[in-house]
């Protein structure tokens, strides 16, 4: 059945458009048994607003959007339930596109959902996005922007992150006190943000207890079979192969896990393993996985209200803040101390 307008019910009670509208609105202009009757009578046909209609008419969506590389991560799951849940509480619906890593698909869906009017966008970064001018361009449109995790140094705008470096510091802190000294670091690509600011933690750490940094540790990662099996290899034929790892992203962690248990290296007496992840099957691997905890749901949350309070304060000289939140460093069997 097609949908019922305004024009149907203002025919069906012999009423106008305007009237019809006004009462829907409840406005003050219309008389309370008039207002009683187009009320209840469209709630008996079902109706519901147009939001393109109303959209177009008020010019706002009360919808927002949202870009992240990849829904399945688990991270970014729990980050779309905290934007998700700051959303509904202030009446907004969420678009949801995922870029896949790739700058096409990130710049693709960024001009959809312009096109579709929402009210404002958060994104995380695709690995592959170095030029920024799409997002300057949607800036200088008035579309309010927020990023998450993954941001831009170059757009001046609120943005929510996890404590990168600290908890990469903690986590090759841990591993380093345990008596590991060959930590090889597997990380994303060397343009992203949290990649610097992982790797930053990871050679403070090395600094702090004495230890060389040596670069044939570091692996930058694309995310494919054929490379967790390259770099392993690579790492393994090295004349001091490496006694630990930490790995800066769930699907490096699980990637790299499985890969070492596929050459039968055992974990931890042969290699100790700690993973910045938000898996939560990592406490039933065998052995349980050690991990850094991001604050996914808070950082999705933050991140759509100071979104939102954009929107609806629309401030005319905005002062933009980097909110950053601590990680937490779950220790459990992959990463023992080293015996002897």
């Amino acid at each position: 059945m097609d949908n019922i307008t305004i024009k149907d019910i203002a025919k069906a009670l012999g009423i106008s458009t305007s009237t019809v509208s006004r009462a829907l609105r409840d406005s003050y202009e219309i008389n309370p048994e008039t207002k009683r009757l187009v009320q209840e009578y469209a709630e008996k046909m079902h109706y519901r607003p147009n939001p393109i209609a109303l959209s177009l008419k008020e010019n706002r969506s009360l919808s927002i959007g949202v870009i992240v590389p990849e829904i399945a991560n688990n991270y970014f799951s729990q980050a779309i339930n905290g934007i998700e849940a700051a959303a509904y509480d202030r009446g907004y619906h969420v678009v949801i596109f995922q870029s896949q890593e790739s700058y096409e698909r990130e710049l693709e869906k960024i001009e959809h959902l312009a096109a579709r009017r929402v009210d404002g966008l958060l994104m995380s970064l695709s690995s592959q996005t170095v030029d920024m001018e799409h997002l300057k361009s949607l800036q200088e449109r008035g579309l309010p922007l927020v990023f998450f995790d993954r941001i831009p140094a170059e757009i001046d705008t609120h943005k929510v992150v996890a404590d990168n470096s600290g908890g990469a510091f903690q986590a090759t802190a841990h591993l380093l006190a345990t008596g590991r000294r060959r930590i090889a670091h597997i990380t994303s690509q060397p343009g992203l943000s949290i990649t610097k600011e992982r790797l930053s933690g990871y050679l403070s750490a090395l600094e702090q207890y004495g230890v060389p940094f040596d670069e044939n540790l570091v692996k930058y990662c694309s995310y494919t079979l054929d490379e967790v099996d390259a770099n392993l290899d690579a790492l393994f034929a090295l004349p001091s192969p490496p006694d630990a790892f930490m790995t800066a992203a769930d699907r490096l962690a699980l990637g790299y896990y499985a890969g070492l248990k596929k050459r039968h290296i055992r974990i931890p007496e042969d290699v100790a393993f700690v993973g910045f992840s938000n898996l939560t099957v990592a406490e039933l691997l065998n052995p349980p996985m050690s991990v850094v905890v991001q604050p996914a749901f808070q950082m999705g949350h933050t991140a759509a209200g100071l979104l939102l309070d954009l929107i609806e304060k629309k401030p005319k000289h905005p002062v933009f803040r980097t909110v950053k939140l601590a990680t937490e460093l779950y220790v459990r069997e992959s990463s023992l101390p080293k015996e002897g």
